[in-house]
């Protein structure tokens, strides 16, 4: 088989159903992740450290206790989490979710710019990133891009466009001049 020839039914029916699931790991991954880590923050809170060194971040220290900015970030993580699995009722409100969430990950991956250690050395003239804060921070890229998904996914589905990605039609000439003349 050669890398243009058309795909296969039974290639056709792998790449649909690996879609599928990998549409509904994507989405409820993200689900459990920010679940998870909203109610991390009601027992302890782990980013401290890197709130106060952020200049983005760090004012809302003036404004609260450590612990009431952790409860905060907690409960939007678990809102946004909430918010995303009902994806299947209510599109419209899962793209709510999604939008908190790109917010929290942008504010996390703001860390990356602010927070000492997050690069441990250098190699051969690129950044070596530390195990913590760094590789734990840049994971973070990828859950943005499954919220930034996410996003589209909810308003497509609430537009009825949602589903995996087709090719375009294919319109031949003969199509088109058939068109024309009926």
């Amino acid at each position: 088989m050669l890398a243009l020839d058309p795909p296969t039914d039974l290639q056709q029916k792998i790449a649909t159903r690996a879609a599928r699931v990998g549409r509904w790991v994507s989405r409820y991954g993200l689900v459990v992740i920010l679940a998870w880590f909203g109610a991390g923050k009601y027992v302890k809170m782990d980013s401290r450290v890197l709130i106060q060194q952020s200049p983005l971040m760090s004012w809302l220290y003036d404004l609260m206790d450590f612990k009431t900015v952790a409860v905060l970030l907690g409960t939007m993580e678990i809102v946004a989490a909430v918010l995303l699995a009902v994806r299947p009722l209510w599109p419209r409100i899962s793209a709510l979710g999604s939008l908190l969430s790109i917010v929290l990950f942008l504010g996390t991956l703001s860390f990356l710019f602010t927070t000492p250690g997050v690069f441990h050395s250098f190699s051969h003239g690129l950044p070596v990133l530390s195990a913590q804060p760094g590789q734990f921070l840049m994971k973070d890229v990828v859950l943005m891009g499954v919220s930034i998904w996410t996003l589209g996914d909810a308003l497509g589905g609430d537009l009825g466009t949602a589903g995996p990605a087709r090719a375009p039609e294919r319109v031949d000439e003969a199509d088109e001049v058939a068109r024309a003349t009926a």
